[in-house]
């Protein structure tokens, strides 16, 4: 199968393209730049430029069975200093995207949306993909948004999409600044003696996924003929002092932590409810978050 991976030098993207690749798929990288910690890869064809060029869209558009959609310019800690960019870099973009693929003939797109912001705080727990969508932060908005525009090309084009919906991905070629990713962050900082600030009591709530189990399910959805939306997660919650504590047992390091006001924007507490995912695509998350940290904690000591 010919895949096409919009932002395929990033942080979720490489591992995708990795798999792909594993399993003998034909891929091409949409990036804007070279990524330090994934260098260009042999027999995969990349097209560098922005996500707004369209052109260039058009032409990597022209031999390709599946998109997959990993290009988001904004966190949700950051969305909301400036919503208007968020809809220009990310809902605008993403509907030229779909425009550019109905006229391209191209049907099958996976979404990367997200399963931590798109429902707000949660009426029940775990959540599953029926929960109302109520996010908090532009983040969210704009993901519900752009979920909202692939329901229309669908129902108006043909488009055939896979929503995924992850809560937390962490792992390996994370970035470590600080404004998302907390398990990847929690253990950079603390190998790099450098300080960590936890919003609120620390007592906030979250479901955590290990990228390579992400990519594995991309995958999967990739090789099935199933459309439709599906949460990712590992199927269980811990707390920001949970994953502080973990982090100090798997490094010996106790981490430096500096306690602010929590945000109005975070969530206290959600867990997603993946039974779907894993009935539809005979998938089950192989990492705990144990296993996940440890895994990522020897990746920085090897390297």
């Amino acid at each position: 199968m010919r895949v096409l991976v919009l932002g395929g030098n990033g942080f979720l993207g490489s591992h995708i393209v990795d798999e792909l690749l594993l399993h003998n798929h034909e891929v091409s990288i949409f990036d804007r730049f070279v990524n330090k910690d994934y260098k260009p890869v042999e027999n995969v064809h990349y097209y560098w430029g922005d996500f707004s060029d369209s052109m260039l869209m058009a032409e990597a558009l022209e031999t390709v069975d599946l998109v997959i959609h990993c290009i988001s310019t904004t966190v949700p800690s950051t969305s909301n200093r400036n919503p208007t960019l968020d809809i220009q870099q990310n809902l605008i973009t993403t509907v030229n995207l779909l425009e550019s693929m109905t006229s391209a003939g191209v049907k099958r797109l996976i979404y990367l949306s997200s399963g931590g912001t798109v429902y707000g705080s949660p009426k029940q727990l775990p959540v599953n993909e029926e929960h109302p969508l109520n996010p908090i932060c532009s983040y969210g908005v704009v993901k519900v948004a752009i979920e909202n525009y692939i329901g229309m090309f669908k129902a108006l084009y043909g488009l055939q999409p896979i929503i995924l919906r992850p809560s937390n991905p962490y792992g390996e070629r994370q970035g470590h600044a600080g404004v998302q990713g907390a398990l990847s962050t929690f253990v950079n900082n603390t190998l790099s003696n450098k300080p960590i600030t936890i919003w609120g009591d620390g007592e906030i709530r979250r479901g955590y996924i290990y990228v390579k189990d992400m990519a594995v399910l991309c995958r999967l959805a990739a090789d099935s003929t199933a459309e439709g939306i599906y949460n990712v997660c590992s199927g269980t919650s811990h707390s920001l002092n949970e994953l502080l504590a973990l982090t100090q047992s798997i490094t010996g390091i106790k981490p430096n932590v500096t306690y602010q006001p929590a945000r109005a924007f975070d969530v206290k507490n959600i867990v997603l409810d993946i039974s779907k995912a894993k009935q539809t695509f005979n998938w089950t998350p192989k990492f705990t978050v144990e296993e996940g940290v440890t895994a990522f904690y020897k990746s920085l000591t090897k390297n």
